[in-house]
């Protein structure tokens, strides 16, 4: 979901807990198609394996709403009522081609590895435009492959598309302000940050991640860290990149015992994720400097 940077690392003193509180939270298990995709509140969750059952921990205990794609049927949305611990959907298989080309098209932007397959991602998005004009979630996939190739005036094309379809489109919105960090274009990349948690109410993680970046880009580490922290408490530990990206906003604060517990709540979510070698190197960096206090064991 989001885009990764640099780590760099400075000095450590000594470890104090510092990350977001945490509300009352339970499993949640959902059952449908084999290898669907789930989102939660729009974060996507998962993939249901052969069995088609998901089991979703931290589930704050609060009304939430599910989303559910398989390749091959139509999409569902349903709610998931406070305090429920299992839901059930069937899916219903769609003979709709728009819907059908889509899915292969949001498929094959995912598993990209080069240009190439991005550019097969493209031409599919296309095609289901052509199908169906009126699409707003195509457009934003379309636009999301579109900022991987770095052609940005067409990706902020296919934003426009977008919103004209559904004006109040949060992802949309957050997409836009990606498009343009990347672009450089910094105080329109705020502008469309800060209207895409207007239009989600607040709760729109990839956003505050987005502003949270533009902010750390100006210098600005204390908003960034704050937006970084408002991002981990939506995302209930989905990302684990974001630690990562709040503790490089930590450090440079100079918060370094903070920091170091950012880095370490990436490793224990992703002990062997992409970064934790980095992530391991900087924390040893960081104690070797650590000059008096206590050094975390």
């Amino acid at each position: 979901m989001f885009a990764l940077v640099f780590i760099t690392g400075t000095a450590f003193a000594q470890r104090r807990p510092n990350v977001p509180a945490r509300s009352a939270s339970s499993s949640v298990i959902i059952t449908t198609q084999p290898n669907a995709i789930i989102w939660i509140d729009e974060i996507r969750r998962g993939v249901t394996d052969a069995s088609g059952r998901l089991e979703l921990k931290k589930i704050s205990a609060a009304r939430h709403t599910v989303r559910v794609r398989a390749v091959g049927f139509r999409e569902v949305t349903a709610p998931l009522p406070v305090g429920r611990r299992s839901l059930t959907l069937k899916l219903v298989r769609t003979a709709d081609q728009a819907e059908l080309v889509f899915q292969q098209a949001e498929l094959a932007r995912e598993q990209a590895k080069d240009d190439d397959s991005r550019r097969k991602a493209v031409d599919l998005y296309r095609e289901a435009l052509k199908l169906r004009p009126a699409f707003p979630a195509a457009n934003v996939g379309h636009a999301r492959v579109l900022l991987d190739l770095n052609q940005y005036q067409a990706a902020l094309a296919a934003i426009e598309d977008a919103r004209s379809a559904r004006p109040v489109y949060p992802e949309a919105s957050a997409v836009e302000g990606r498009i343009n960090r990347e672009a450089a274009f910094t105080d329109d990349a705020i502008q469309s940050f800060r209207r895409a948690i207007r239009e989600a109410k607040g709760f729109q993680p990839e956003a505050h991640v987005g502003l949270a970046r533009v902010l750390e880009d100006k210098g600005q580490y204390a908003d960034a860290e704050a937006e970084f922290r408002k991002a981990i408490a939506q995302l209930s530990d989905s990302e684990p990149v974001v630690y990562q990206l709040l503790g490089a906003a930590l450090e440079k604060q100079q918060k370094y015992k903070e920091a170091v517990v950012a880095y370490e709540k990436y490793l224990e979510l992703a002990p062997t994720g992409s970064l934790a070698p980095a992530i391991r190197s900087i924390i040893d960096q960081l104690r070797r400097d650590a000059e008096g206090g206590e050094i975390i064991p």
